[in-house]
């Protein structure tokens, strides 16, 4: 009966620590993702083709140019947002 028990006890222990494990790698790889070089030229390259769909829409001149600047802000803020992060959580500290 106690052997039983224990055993029970050991399995749920090795299911919570699968469990555990499984979700470490999901964290781990949308980590990867998130940090990603590809991932941030993505995000340029989506953002300046919809600025210049959107300048192109509205009749703005030379769309491919002038929807570089908004493309370089986006980007520079969404870059230097791990660098406040770092000075918030050293403040937090």
């Amino acid at each position: 009966m106690i052997q039983s028990c224990l055993m029970d006890k050991y399995m749920q222990l090795e299911k919570r620590i699968e469990a555990i494990e499984q979700r470490n790698s999901r964290v781990e790889s949308d980590k990867a993702w998130e940090t990603s070089i590809i991932r941030k030229a993505l995000i340029a390259l989506l953002t300046y083709l919809t600025i210049t769909l959107f300048f192109f829409s509205i009749g703005t001149p030379q769309p491919l140019i002038n929807a570089i600047v908004p493309t370089l802000g986006f980007l520079l803020s969404t870059l230097s947002l791990s660098l406040f992060r770092k000075i918030w959580e050293k403040r937090r500290e």
